[in-house]
């Protein structure tokens, strides 16, 4: 992989009954179908006259707009009953994104997600959101339709102009670049269902152009409208049963969905993780054709193959696998295997080409379409399997290389063969674009090495709220590669104050069936003060600084402290670290403590930590004045080391001192 190779190194969505990649994953290869048949967004196919409660208007169905003849006499739509929908749109952590109450109301759920996702999938890519603040990132969305504008519009004694920010297409990117400061590119764009593979185009163009260094690429589409579902029945596009059954031949249309999601994009040498490497994007507009608008162009599908493959010196016949856009509508399916049979079947092709369409398993997200087949295939190539298409059973007689073993719908799942994958995207008005990705080879969390790796792992996390639960899971998933918890604690420690519930736990470094430790608490709204409190004599005893000196600061410290007594006959390495059971001097004593005391402060400072307040006992008054740089280090051991002297030398009226406690 070259360094300046553009690679996705970070993932997060919503899918229909999948609330992030994990448990698409999960319902994905375990052939569950993700559309759903419940009232959960509107009862299926009709409209209740119930008023909506004010703080759920914004998830009001519409049917405005419609007239009396659009129902049938019980109030009826006919539109499917079936329906992909995320499960919840009406929580939204507005405080964490800076947005104003006033605000977070009317903005649309879409908008809400998108930040979400964005900021989840920096996270994944193993960067802090807050490290990348003021930096030229470009945000980059496919979105085609935003049904809150239409409700906010019709509640005018409440309008109060916040409608209007929270509901406009361009603000789906523009909120992210201004949550995540970003100062990159920011543009929303609109070319139906290829919208979000045509975002990603303008992505990889900008990052290619050194428009941006880095870029967000997301996709959207939330139906809350049914006369937004009775438009695409009337054009004949929905399937009757809510089935999306591509290249089937009951094929009669697709299923509705919602999706959210973003993915990460950077350039290789910038990546701590990587899902695939984008080898090329390319668009093409169909143009005019006799048959109409929404006709698909076949000639112009199988030109743009030719030519994009061709362009990036990849040869067709060394595709395995395509992703299409396969929608299971009548003419969509045909006009494009026709496309994909004549770029990649040609003479010379050994195997059959493979393909499917994830729509058959979760709906089709329309402009947001490319989140879940972007999904499907980085998972295929991080899993090795490719995912069965489901309600395939019999081939669409309409295209012929389903019939002469040239083409196979993958409907059982099947190993991946590796090289690089296709993905296909058509927008209804003829806007195609096809991807070609190809699995990462760059870094990988796993490739993370730990400097230490004999000590047990400290990891360091925090979340928003007492139901955070990663250290939960880290404990009952685990364990995890070593790197794994490397890659949490870099995406967790720099903005912890941002989030109000701190934790960390301990992992055995065996990984063996030692307890993990964890320890979660609520952080202070203000900074609790941190004192240092050094001891006096008494807190010694055999070989105390051993296991300290697996941390090189400490140990660096302890050197130091080593070479400026050796000219007084003092072998501070084997006070601390041998195995003598000799009784040692009171000097010896003293500069062992001290010299550990300085050695915790160095530690401690490295890590950014300073005291508000210092309490000393006895020789513990040293190391105070070491703190608070009254004292170098070299006077702090040497004033321990005179004081020892003194001590040891001289004839002192003997004394003592009483220790109180239980």
């Amino acid at each position: 992989m070259v360094d300046n190779d553009i690679v996705i190194t970070g993932f997060s969505a919503h899918f229909p009954q999948a609330d992030h990649l994990a448990e698409f994953k999960e319902k994905l290869y375990a052939g569950v179908d993700m559309v759903t048949e419940d009232c959960s967004r509107w009862p299926p196919g009709y409209q209740p006259p119930v008023a909506c409660p004010p703080a759920l208007r914004l998830l009001q169905p519409m049917t405005d707009g419609l007239d009396e003849a659009d129902f049938d006499r019980q109030g009826n739509l006919g539109l499917p009953a079936r329906h992909g929908k995320i499960r919840d749109l009406s929580r939204f952590d507005a405080q964490f994104f800076g947005t104003h109450p006033k605000q977070a109301r009317s903005l649309d759920p879409q908008i809400r997600l998108l930040l979400e996702t964005s900021y989840e999938a920096i996270v994944d890519a193993g960067y802090d959101p807050d490290t990348l603040r003021g930096r030229n990132i470009g945000v980059f969305v496919g979105v085609s339709a935003c049904d809150t504008r239409d409700m906010l519009a019709m509640n005018a004694d409440e309008t109060k102009g916040y409608g209007l920010l929270g509901s406009s297409l361009s603000m789906c990117a523009n909120r992210i670049s201004y949550g995540l400061d970003f100062h990159g590119p920011s543009i929303a764009m609109d070319t139906a269902c290829s919208s979000t593979m045509t975002a990603l185009n303008e992505a990889v163009q900008a990052l290619r152009s050194g428009r941006c260094e880095a870029a967000i690429v997301g996709g959207s589409n939330v139906s809350l409208a049914p006369a937004v579902s009775l438009h695409f029945q009337r054009l004949g596009m929905l399937a009757h049963d809510g089935k999306c059954k591509a290249f089937d031949a009951d094929g009669d249309g697709f299923v509705r969905s919602d999706t959210v999601g973003t993915f990460f994009l950077q350039r290789s040498f910038d990546a701590r993780r990587v899902y695939a490497k984008v080898i090329n994007v390319k668009s093409r507009a169909d143009g005019h054709k006799s048959e109409g608008l929404t006709y698909p162009s076949s000639k112009v599908q199988a030109d743009l193959l030719s030519d994009i493959y061709a362009e990036s010196n990849v040869d067709p016949l060394n595709v395995a696998y395509i992703e299409a856009h396969g929608s299971g509508t009548k003419v969509g399916d045909v006009e494009e295997l026709a496309a994909i049979s004549t770029a990649f079947c040609r003479p010379g092709r050994k195997k059959p080409l493979m393909v499917g369409s994830v729509k058959s398993n979760m709906g089709h997200a329309e402009s947001a379409s490319g989140v879940g087949s972007v999904a499907k295939v980085i998972l295929a190539m991080e899993t090795g399997v490719i995912a069965a298409n489901l309600h395939f059973k019999k081939p669409n007689v309409s295209i012929p290389c389903l019939h002469d073993g040239t083409v196979r719908v993958v409907n059982e799942h099947m190993s991946f063969p590796g090289g690089p994958v296709g993905i296909n995207s058509s927008g209804f008005g003829g806007a195609n674009v096809h991807v070609i990705l190809e699995a990462g080879s760059g870094p990988h969390v796993d490739d993370i090495t730990r400097e230490k790796p004999e000590l047990p792992r400290l990891v360091l996390l925090a979340g928003r709220t007492q139901q955070s639960n990663t250290l939960d899971r880290m404990e009952s998933d685990g364990p995890y590669p070593d790197s794994a918890y490397a890659l949490l604690n870099r995406v967790g420690h720099p903005s912890a104050q941002r989030f109000s519930w701190r934790g960390f736990a301990i992992v055995p470094v065996d990984q063996s069936d030692k307890e993990v430790v964890k320890v979660v608490e609520p952080s202070l709204v203000e900074k609790r003060p941190l004192w240092f409190v050094f001891t006096g004599l008494g807190c010694q005893w055999n070989g105390m600084g051993r296991q300290m000196m697996h941390f090189d600061l400490f140990a660096d410290s302890v050197r130091k402290s080593h070479e400026l007594l050796k000219p007084y006959g003092i072998n501070l390495m084997d006070i601390m670290t041998g195995e003598s059971t000799c009784n040692p001097t009171l000097v010896s004593v003293l500069v062992s403590i001290v010299a550990i005391q300085v050695a915790l402060v160095d530690l401690l400072h490295a890590v950014g930590l300073r005291p508000d307040g210092l309490i000393g006992h006895s020789i513990g008054e040293i190391c105070c004045a070491y703190v608070d740089g009254c004292l170098t280090a070299e006077q702090t051991l040497l004033c321990a080391y005179w004081r020892g002297c003194c001590v040891e030398q001289k004839n002192l009226p003997q004394g003592a001192m009483a220790a109180v406690g239980k």
